[in-house]
């Protein structure tokens, strides 16, 4: 025999009935003999408790009692529920006279959403030509007279069970009424909240069931609540020591005491879905082939009863104490966590027992407060339970690196003695956003990167084009799901939690809103997005504001612009000692070189103890294509200059390039990187505009670029034989000091040097070191271009995705 329990949900009205009767029928027809449980109704249970409250308070409970009665009768008006519906008036009424109820009453008035779902439930099935037969399980199903949580008494109800049966037994499909029993005195209870899934288990248990299956709404277990984790998957196969452990820590699907029945037996419980039946579900047994963490679970509605005190060191009883409370106030503690040191004990409650809890304990531990103990006893509202299933200690710091570094610290963890299941306590207002963290960490999902990016230009623009080309192939190949939830100008956002479209930049247009950056920053912690990166990518000092409070909003910093590393030393220092108070790395490889490795490289050089001695090269892809062609052509600079304009290489005003300041900035960030405390006025920089073009504005100084030539044909026509010019960026001096020698400059070098021999725009670094004497590592390639640079960001999302 199987025995079938469908949950109120596969019940309710429409197409919830209408699929259990097609799978019972479907189970009838292959010969299969089944017993089946049912629950009430689609939500009867907190139906009809609400009347009752309605009721006690002499309210209009009659309105809610008529409507519960039309959902309960539906479209089968040739079913009799009239028996039951008698009860519920007389029960209600006397309840409204009285103005109070007790617990044996309201047991009498709960039992009804069963009896009316399997009398309704069996009459269809008559209808529909199936044999089958009501049965009330307060018959065979006796109990202790502990109403609202009965417990059943074992040998009486198992012998009824089994007689029950034989009686009733061959090709009747017996419809069992769940979560109710009586006493001993044939006065009804209830077994407690999913009791149903309970009676389902006794009886499989009682009867030597082949198989149970628990008929819901949905495929089976999952690896978390997909209503809280997209990213959820089904579990196809658990052991009843997992299904156990999830019961206790609040999965709803299954209720702690099904468990051990089918345990003490071996029969197996299968998870379906009524609505689709066609899925085989979720299979729990004794044993299971595969190892390892299966599952999260959440216990929301509970708070942290902490103790506090220096007393509590060394003192023995402490916790015999608390038990003997909590059990002397039937107060259940699903956690409890103690510090080495034992100055402060941690227990997670339901919320509703919480205060009584702590009144308990204060009475309990006064003397203790008098001596100075104990010096505080609390509650900790607002705060749930992550049980992660299965969790060996032994990489448990996978998860919890990933949860320290989205700024969610727990507040307290503890594991079960095997070291296999670890729980959480965290705030309730973190809880989304943890358990998508860890579920991303250990379930071997897509790790999500949610980025918001700033400055949507030719850089910013050709990034998020780059990013949304190449997720699908990232995801594949690297388990990273890179996420563009904002993009950002000056004047406006454009916010999807679910990523940015290709076709962003109307969307922009057309949904774009003025915005601060405490928008962004709500937006994030609105929909718990995890793993955050900010990126970049204007040239704003306005801007670098924000680096700060985005930190310390749990966003990562990545940057092409140059602005926050070349402000004052202090701000400078600052960036980096919030950075590291709240875990946070900041990338900006694209501020020197582009793409090029330039700043990696020196770190590590710098971070493995190599003595750095000199920098030099050129640094501006624009003044390396002025130069390098101007060098090799017999043609006037401003031709030169004139061409690079026109094909884009510089900036629409070309005295931002000229100036040198840009390769100035450049120079300056990497001094820094060597910890030198240089500051921007401290570097001497040769301008390379005339003194009379450097004011006004641009397009009356694109009109006089001819003043350039007289004096760069002196410049090139002064050279030694076989020499060019190079712009270049030179640190020197004793770099182990505070301070080096920062210097811009126009220089004259050898042809048949490398740097004499750099072609088109490319950039080129010399770094001299202790170790390489003479011989200085040498970096060049392409140093310019919204592509380049773009690509050289991307590398940095990916390098900090790939972190931790």
């Amino acid at each position: 025999m199987k025995i079938l329990k469908f949950g109120g949900k596969s019940l309710s009205n429409g197409e919830g009935i209408n699929k259990v009767v097609s799978i019972i029928a479907d189970k009838v027809n292959q010969g299969e003999e089944i017993a089946i449980v049912v629950s009430a109704r689609g939500n009867a249970t907190d139906e009809l408790e609400e009347i009752l409250v309605a009721a006690s308070k002499n309210a209009d409970y009659k309105t809610l009692l008529e409507e519960f009665k039309k959902y309960q009768q539906d479209v089968y008006s040739s079913v009799d529920l009239s028996e039951e519906f008698a009860v519920l008036d007389k029960l209600f009424e006397g309840v409204s006279l009285i103005g109070d109820y007790s617990s044996k009453i309201k047991d009498q008035i709960l039992s009804i959403g069963e009896l009316l779902s399997a009398k309704l439930l069996t009459a269809i099935l008559i209808e529909k030509g199936i044999n089958a037969r009501f049965a009330d399980s307060r018959i065979f199903l006796k109990t202790d007279s502990k109403f609202g949580d009965a417990q059943p008494l074992e040998q009486i109800s198992k012998k009824n069970v089994i007689q029950y049966f034989k009686e009733n037994a061959g090709s009747v499909v017996n419809v069992v009424t769940g979560f109710i029993g009586s006493n001993n005195n044939n006065v009804t209870t209830t077994l407690g909240r999913n009791g149903s899934n309970y009676t389902a288990s006794l009886l499989a248990n009682y009867l030597n069931a082949k198989e149970l299956q628990n008929y819901t709404h949905v495929d089976g277990i999952y690896t978390a609540n997909p209503e809280l984790v997209a990213d959820a998957k089904k579990i196809d196969h658990l052991t009843f020591n997992e299904a156990n452990e999830l019961a206790n820590f609040g999965a709803t699907i299954l209720h702690a005491k099904t468990i051990i029945p089918l345990l003490e037996k071996n029969i197996p419980l299968r998870i379906l879905n009524t609505f689709n039946h066609e899925n085989e579900g979720t299979l729990i047994t004794a044993t299971s082939k595969n190892a390892g963490i299966k599952t999260l679970s959440v216990l929301e509605d509970v708070a942290l009863v902490n103790l506090e005190g220096r007393g509590l060191l060394g003192k023995t009883g402490v916790d015999a104490r608390i038990f003997k409370v909590m059990g002397d106030n039937n107060i259940s503690v699903s956690i409890i966590s103690q510090g080495s040191s034992e100055r402060g004990i941690g227990l997670v409650v339901a919320e509703s027992q919480a205060t009584k809890a702590m009144i308990e304990l204060e009475k309990e531990f006064e003397n203790d407060f008098y001596s100075k103990d104990v010096n505080k006893i609390s509650v900790t509202d607002d705060v749930s339970v992550i049980s992660i299933i299965g969790q060996d200690l032994s990489t448990f710091y996978k998860p919890y690196t990933a949860l320290i570094k989205n700024k969610i610290v727990p507040i307290l963890f503890n594991n079960t003695v095997t070291g296999k299941n670890v729980s959480l306590v965290v705030k309730k207002s973190e809880l989304n956003k943890a358990l998508n963290v860890i579920h991303g960490e250990i379930f071997g999902v897509s790790k999500k990167i949610n980025i918001a990016v700033f400055g949507h230009g030719l850089v910013g623009g050709t990034l998020i084009n780059q990013i949304l080309e190449s997720a699908v192939a990232i995801e594949k190949r690297k388990d990273i799901k890179l996420n563009v939830f904002a993009i950002a100008n000056s004047k406006s956002v454009l916010l999807n939690k679910d990523g940015v479209t290709p076709n962003w930049i109307n969307e922009i247009q057309t949904n774009g809103f003025s915005y601060t950056i405490d928008d962004i920053i709500a937006y994030a912690n609105e929909h718990h997005l995890e793993n955050l990166i900010a990126v970049d990518n204007t040239a704003s000092a306005t801007f670098v504001e924000n680096y700060i409070p985005l930190v310390e909003n749990g966003f990562d910093l990545i940057s092409s612009n140059k602005v926050a590393n070349t402000l004052s030393y202090g701000f400078y220092k600052q960036l980096r000692s919030v950075l590291a108070e709240n875990q946070k790395s900041y990338l900006y490889e694209t501020n020197v070189g582009a793409g090029l490795p330039l700043i990696d490289t020196i770190k590590l050089l710098h971070l493995s103890g190599e003595n750095i001695t000199k920098i030099k090269g050129v640094f501006s892809g624009t003044l390396s294509y002025l130069f390098n062609n101007f060098s090799a052509k017999d043609v006037p600079f401003s031709d030169i200059l004139k061409e690079a304009i026109d094909n884009g290489y510089t900036e629409p005003d070309p005295r931002e390039d000229l100036c040198g300041n840009d390769v100035g900035r450049k120079l300056l960030i990497l001094a820094r990187e060597l910890d030198l405390q240089n500051e921007f006025e401290e570097i001497a920089i040769q301008n390379l505009i005339p003194e009379h073009l450097r004011e006004g504005n641009a397009a009356d100084f694109l009109t006089k670029l001819k003043e350039f030539d007289p004096i760069y044909d002196k410049i090139k026509n002064e050279q030694q034989a076989n020499h060019v010019l190079r712009y270049i960026g030179e640190l020197s001096g004793d770099l182990q000091n505070d301070k080096g020698i920062l210097e811009v400059k126009l220089v004259s070098v050898p042809s048949d040097t490398a740097l004499g021999g750099l072609k088109g725009s490319d950039s080129f670094f010399e770094i001299y070191t202790e170790s390489y004497g003479d011989r200085p590592i040498v970096i060049q390639g392409a140093g310019a271009g919204s592509a380049v640079t773009a690509r050289g960001v991307f590398g940095d999302i990916l390098r900090l995705s790939d972190k931790g």
